[in-house]
């Protein structure tokens, strides 16, 4: 007797198991099979995989900032923020 006075203390345990077990099945069986969400999305997988190539291929052919005018990225234009613009000479002062 001991065993099912035990059992008894976790009903409820057993109850929510058996419920979670019920909807995991019926999800399972309602969810649309693999293939069919991959038939779906098939032209957006496609898609992404071909960007991504592209990406790849021109990082790989573009030139790299070494092989630039030996000008360090937006020097000129801090330059020019800064207000001395390279050939560009100041107005002479007058005094």
């Amino acid at each position: 007797m001991e065993i099912p006075e035990k059992l008894l203390k976790f009903k409820y345990h057993f109850i929510f198991g058996a419920l979670a077990s019920l909807v995991l099945v019926a999800l399972i069986q309602l969810a649309p099979r693999f293939v069919t969400v991959l038939a779906y999305f098939w032209p957006l997988l496609v898609s992404t995989a071909l960007f991504l190539v592209a990406v790849v291929v021109f990082g790989r052919i573009s030139p790299t900032a070494a092989d630039g005018a030996g000008e360090k990225t937006g020097e000129g234009l801090l330059d020019y923020v800064a207000g001395h613009p390279q050939g560009v000479e100041e107005p002479p002062k007058s005094e």
